[in-house]
């Protein structure tokens, strides 16, 4: 059983444990560092497939984590899915024969440092672009900074704001070496799966607005399927729905881009447990439950990826 599972780990962690993976295991994954931050921290992403040497095109799926420094559940569970694919990738041959996974499990490092170390509950970036002397006046939100339909509802142009979308799209460098990755990648991207929480729910397109894209029934049955089979383990009960209808408007997010920009069909973001009892502050003991039953509901998406091959 992956040790990671018991506890909460800082960036180090992850990353020197990232590293290591791809030592033990270069078959099988490889890590890459695709941008630094603000305070110049790296974007490790790590790339797994069945034999990476093997050229055979293969469907691509994207999965992040910590977008919202705050979720440290989600980083959590994004490792747990990384242990599942290399670790015990004999389980999964079937996926990982036709399907290649793309994991960045921290969008956002210096945020996610930010967390432990000064404020548990920070939840952007740490660009500044404000002037006020004030802590709370630093950062962007990543997720109403992407460029697609950028600047709409359920986003702020107040600097002190934890909704505040930046001085433009794009502005920070986490979410530029995002779309830099996926649109100049030869990697034929079908689902894009950002991990939240918390609220217990699977959401798609649109967050701009309460429309929904032309192909939604087909997002829809997936999600009813993703979230069934994340219930069928602990009984864990999600929602799901498009993002304005469910939860609320977000323009600007990184699901929205994904479809709407990227043009990658299955574009999700899911929201981990729970619904509010203990919401940011989950406790270590859940980390496992959380992630396996998210496992679960993923490798629903990625069977799915795989049969369109």
């Amino acid at each position: 059983m992956n040790l990671m599972m018991y506890c909460y780990f800082l960036l180090v962690k992850i990353s020197n444990w990232l590293d290591k993976l791809a030592r033990d295991h270069p078959d099988n994954c490889q890590v890459e560092v695709i941008g630094r931050s603000t305070e110049g921290r790296p974007l490790k992403l790590i790339k797994i497939s069945s034999l990476l040497q093997n050229r055979e095109k293969k469907l691509g799926i994207w999965i992040d984590g910590s977008t919202h420094a705050r979720e440290w559940i989600g980083p959590m569970a994004v490792t747990y899915f990384i242990n599942e694919l290399v670790k015990n990738s004999d389980n999964y041959a079937e996926i990982l024969s036709n399907v290649e996974f793309y994991v960045l499990p921290v969008v956002n490092p210096d945020g996610y440092s930010y967390s432990w170390v000064n404020d548990r509950m920070w939840r952007k970036t740490r660009s500044d672009y404000s002037r006020i002397l004030s802590r709370s006046c630093r950062g962007v939100d990543p997720n109403r900074n992407f460029g697609y339909k950028y600047g709409g509802a359920g986003t702020s142009g107040d600097k002190c704001s934890n909704i505040y979308r930046g001085p433009s799209a794009f502005s920070e460098p986490e979410t530029r070496a995002i779309r830099d990755y996926i649109l100049n990648s030869s990697a034929d991207f079908k689902a894009f799966l950002t991990i939240h929480s918390y609220s217990q729910v699977w959401i798609y397109p649109w967050g701009y607005s309460n429309d929904l894209p032309e192909d939604w029934e087909e997002l829809d049955a997936l999600a009813k399927l993703g979230t069934s089979a994340i219930a069928k383990r602990y009984g864990t009960v999600y929602e799901y729905g498009s993002s304005t209808n469910v939860l609320y408007a977000a323009a600007g997010g990184s699901d929205d881009w994904a479809k709407g920009s990227a043009n990658i069909k299955y574009s999700y973001t899911i929201e981990l447990r729970d619904t509010g009892s203990y919401g940011f502050l989950l406790p270590s003991n859940l980390i496992l439950p959380t992630s396996q039953e998210t496992w679960d509901g993923i490798q629903v998406v990625a069977n799915h990826v795989g049969s369109l091959q």
